[in-house]
């Protein structure tokens, strides 16, 4: 397995897999596909923030990708960041979320960010199981906050404290 930083040619892959996850998956509380214009300007908007996204491929085939980026768009949030990992369903069980999701974390750290921060759909407890291993803990539930596929979706919510430094 291969992770590099996305590249602009990589925003018809990034519009594949968040087009499949809004037709299959809840890991996106929304029914709306978006085109290769929209990921390439998700890529200049990571890239504006400092915030990466990450490609993982194996034996050259792009199996998922990964990113953070602000949690609210507040000043007092700056340090705060909100990650996503996806993996394409043909590659899900191999390994692949947790070298992403580290990529990440070890991204926000460098950068001097402080809290990363999960939202993650109560069914999914695979991810929630993922977050757990990552060293994530759960610090709120959300009873029927979204909804998806006609049912009510609750929310969990899990964060990593990435420094133990004080607040400045």
């Amino acid at each position: 397995m291969d992770i590099r930083d996305a590249v602009q040619s990589d925003a018809p892959l990034l519009a594949q897999i968040w087009n499949d996850e809004v037709d299959g998956g809840t890991a996106l509380w929304t029914t709306e596909k978006v085109d290769v214009a929209n990921r390439e300007q998700f890529l200049k908007d990571r890239a504006a923030l400092n915030c990466p996204v990450f490609i993982a491929e194996v034996d050259g085939k792009p199996a998922g990708y990964s990113s953070y980026g602000p949690f609210r768009p507040k000043d007092g949030y700056d340090l705060s960041v909100e990650h996503s990992v996806y993996v394409l369903p043909e590659f899900q069980g191999q390994g692949i979320g947790p070298v992403l999701m580290q990529k990440v974390i070890d991204h926000a750290r460098e950068t001097g960010r402080h809290v990363m921060i999960g939202a993650i759909a109560a069914e999914n407890k695979g991810s929630i199981r993922l977050h757990e291993r990552m060293g994530f803990v759960e610090t709120g539930r959300m009873p029927q906050v979204g909804k998806k596929f006609g049912r009510w979706l609750d929310l969990v919510l899990m964060q990593l404290t990435l420094d133990e430094r004080s607040a400045p």
